[in-house]
């Protein structure tokens, strides 16, 4: 029996050797197909600049607040340990970890609501289906082929970040009511994704490792930035109880050790609560394949209710305290600005974009045109973003 990080391979979990495969075909190599989409990633000009992108603070509010690659390596770290503890896959969760946010344009989800904005009349803007577009076409690494050429099941899992996408009859649902994003339609055309059908379970855990990754940092980030107090947070289910054992134990604790130990328990804890929860509802399920986790019509991965009750006070906490923040809220509208304006320009002088962004455009083009310049924006850093519109515009605000 084949073994995950010491626990036996649990018959749902995606097997490397039994993959769908990759749209473009390869000659295998030494590397299992799922390490090898893990390495593809890493290596990307996409995943590089994670490095100077926000998560929640502007690169240049200070040296220790998460970016989006220290936010995409911490994610990555909790779906590996609970891939390992089911017996899932870890490469691949790794991967999906990964890759969930590449198609994040800068300035976060304030750069996101911008770049929706501007190309509204063009189906509009998503950052989970721009990373599917980042991984299928706009990564320009190898010879044979545009994008990295994962395997299917990588692309699935990025492609079905928050859920399926469609009904069994192809037609949006939720937040896809309205039609599907641009990146998704373009690439279900040569391969189909199965967008009816939820995730394999190995994606199902890279999201859930996102929700908890971004609560716990962003807490650690809010206190830092003084936003709040250990005080203000005790209140909180979870939180306060792991608050409360600290204090007991280490009476003497200054606070920023205090902060640090609270949070190292409350991560632990939703893992823990994940890893029982998951085996639970595979058991209950008596799911025997990955292929059966899809078509089970729910997700496999998740928290119990008592634990998802106190992950959702968690996140109405910092909806309220910290994403609304005034100063957040200041910098952000001001990013969205910055992005506005330079979508705006290019998109009147798409010549002013570096060579192979500008080439076979006309302004006649409108979509195609508006695409080119929303892939262009969406892939710029902080830095270069706010560097740009410094070039074209007279006044760029310094976002603090």
């Amino acid at each position: 029996m084949a073994v995950a990080g010491g626990r036996a391979r649990v018959a749902w979990a995606s097997d490397p050797f039994q993959t769908r495969g990759r749209l473009f075909a390869e000659p295998d190599d030494s590397r299992n197909p799922f390490r090898r989409d893990c390495d593809r990633i890493i290596h990307s000009t996409a995943f590089r600049r994670l490095k100077h992108k926000t998560q929640v603070f502007v690169f240049h509010e200070g040296d220790h607040f998460r970016t989006r690659l220290t936010h995409t390596l911490e994610v990555a770290q909790v779906a590996r340990s609970i891939a390992r503890a089911l017996g899932l896959d870890e490469d691949l969760a790794e991967a999906l970890a990964l890759a969930h946010d590449l198609g994040h344009p800068p300035f976060a989800h304030a750069g996101e609501r911008a770049l929706n904005a501007c190309m509204s009349d063009q189906g509009g803007f998503d950052h989970n289906a721009q990373s599917l577009r980042v991984v299928t076409r706009l990564e320009r690494r190898y010879a044979a082929f545009d994008g990295l050429n994962l395997t299917w099941e990588a692309l699935e899992g990025i492609a079905k970040h928050n859920g399926p996408l469609t009904d069994p009859a192809g037609q949006g649902i939720g937040r896809y009511a309205g039609g599907l994003p641009h990146a998704v339609m373009v690439h279900s055309a040569a391969q189909d994704l199965e967008l009816h059908q939820h995730a394999g379970p190995e994606a199902q855990v890279a999201a859930i490792s996102d929700d908890i990754a971004y609560d716990v940092h962003d807490l650690d980030d809010g206190l830092r930035a003084g936003f709040f107090t250990l005080e203000d947070i005790a209140g909180l289910p979870l939180v306060g109880e792991a608050a409360a054992e600290v204090k007991a134990r280490y009476p003497e604790l200054e606070r920023n050790r205090i902060g640090a130990e609270v949070m190292r328990r409350v991560i632990t804890r939703l893992i823990e609560d994940v890893v029982r929860e998951s085996d639970a509802r595979a058991r209950e399920a008596d799911v025997s394949s990955s292929a059966e986790v899809r078509a089970l019509g729910r997700p496999v991965i998740g928290f119990s209710p008592a634990m998802q009750e106190a992950e959702a006070a968690i996140k109405h906490f910092l909806f309220t305290r910290m994403y609304r923040h005034e100063r957040v809220e200041r910098v952000m509208q001001e990013a969205m600005g910055v992005l506005r304006d330079l979508f705006g320009h290019f998109l009147a002088n798409p010549a002013d974009m570096p060579t192979g962004w500008n080439e076979g455009l006309h302004p006649s083009d409108a979509p195609r045109l508006a695409r080119r310049v929303a892939d262009y924006v969406a892939g710029m850093t902080d830095r270069y973003a706010l560097d740009q519109h410094a070039r074209f515009f007279d006044l760029t605000p310094e976002l603090r």
